[in-house]
């Protein structure tokens, strides 16, 4: 098929390769626009752009597309059979939507209509989810609402965080476009209406997330801390120093017991820190304190102290 491939991170990449191995004809790609990293704010491509130009493909990078005639234009021009978007970071308007012979398509990271919205990988484990997946949807002018094609599941396991389970999605990702396109090529019969009822949202994580309140419970929290790693990472205030939490999980420690104030450290030795919570015990495994790497508990006390009954 001749497809307008449009997307940006690192979780587009292995579709894009898929598409380029399989022999379709990659008319153009969009990403973002490049960004200043670093210290000397030098200016990186995202990684698709960096594949595209491996393969020498033409590669566009408007600032928006809402009102851009010249990308319609050109849009119109390439007479794309497909577009297919993961990951983008920009709304498609209805004139695009409306350009493909075969429809813009959109890889999700969820079992849709659950998590609809930017960070579905990282709310499908705060709230607790044991499985999630992909959905293989055509996009319409709502957010995540248009109708189901074809979908791939895979469990969270215990130890996985929205890291490890962004590394698995993405590949899955390709795995399942790749299994979708003849159905996009028949037109898309066996499509299916996304159930409102069973809809919810995965916004944006936003910063005033990532400081834990001992008021949650410890699978809560656990939760919590898995999801938001590695970026933008749970957080601690201790003493006036912001910690971050890179691993944690629910206690059963012995001899200790959840009665008393939440918030409460209860103990520290090289398993962890283990602080009392509303419901149940957390244990803290791996911390990064200011301008130190990340290290294990152990390994953090051999230098520095933390107050067992100090309360957050």
């Amino acid at each position: 098929m001749k497809i307008v491939f449009m997307g940006t991170p690192d979780f587009a990449v292995p579709t894009l390769k898929m598409l380029i191995d399989d022999g379709h004809e990659i008319s153009l790609v969009f990403t973002q626009p490049d960004k200043p990293k670093g210290r000397g704010y030098k200016e990186y491509p995202s990684p698709v752009k960096q594949l595209a130009l491996k393969y020498d493909l033409t590669i566009v990078q408007p600032k928006r597309l809402r009102k851009n005639k010249e990308i319609q234009d050109l849009l119109q021009a390439t007479n794309p059979d497909l577009i297919v978007v993961v990951a983008y970071g920009q709304i498609l308007p209805e004139s695009i939507l409306k350009i493909p012979r075969l429809g813009c398509i959109n890889i999700h990271a969820s079992l849709l209509p659950k998590y609809r919205g930017a960070a579905p990988i990282q709310w499908a484990i705060i709230k607790g989810e044991t499985t999630t997946g992909i959905t293989i949807m055509y996009m319409d002018k709502g957010l995540d609402t248009g109708d189901m094609l074809h979908k791939k599941e895979i469990l969270i396991k215990e130890h996985d965080n929205a890291g490890s389970m962004f590394d698995k999605l993405k590949i899955l990702g390709a795995m399942a476009l790749k299994e979708a396109l003849p159905l996009i090529e028949s037109g898309g019969l066996n499509r299916q209406k996304q159930d409102e009822a069973l809809s919810c949202m995965a916004p944006k994580i936003e910063k005033d997330m990532c400081k834990l309140s001992f008021h949650m419970s410890a699978k809560e929290l656990g939760n919590l801390i898995r999801g938001l790693y590695p970026s933008p990472c749970a957080y601690i205030e201790y003493k006036g120093l912001k910690i971050k939490i890179h691993s944690a999980k629910e206690a059963l420690a012995e001899g200790f017991t959840a009665d008393g104030d939440a918030g409460t450290i209860l103990n520290v030795d090289t398993q962890g820190i283990l602080i009392n919570t509303v419901k149940g015990l957390l244990l803290i495994t791996e911390i990064q304190a200011p301008n130190k790497r990340k290290m294990p508990v152990g390994e953090y006390i051999k230098g520095n102290s933390i107050e067992v009954g100090y309360r957050f």
